[in-house]
């Protein structure tokens, strides 16, 4: 497959552009998959601890982007269980 991708891209050069921003947004979405399916914490993937989110203290930052909260600083305003 990568071999005909490269004799398109001999035959035609402007469809290079095209398979560098197809190949960039499938990588991206990929390891933003991965990304999610390792670090979040609502995915459990050890059978042993089925709530792993209660680990989470509040100074942990679990979303990918926030934009006026600065984590070091929230204090804990719920119960231990």
């Amino acid at each position: 497959m990568l071999c005909q991708i490269l004799g398109q891209a001999k035959k035609h050069p402007s469809l290079i552009p095209l398979f560098v921003f197809i190949g960039t947004g499938a990588s991206g979405a990929t390891l933003y998959l991965l990304r999610l399916a390792l670090f979040n914490p609502d995915v459990c993937w050890d059978r042993n601890n089925p709530e792993p989110w209660n680990k989470l203290g509040p100074n942990d930052q679990y979303k990918f982007y926030s934009v006026n909260v600065d984590y070091s600083k929230l204090k804990k305003e719920c119960p231990d269980f």
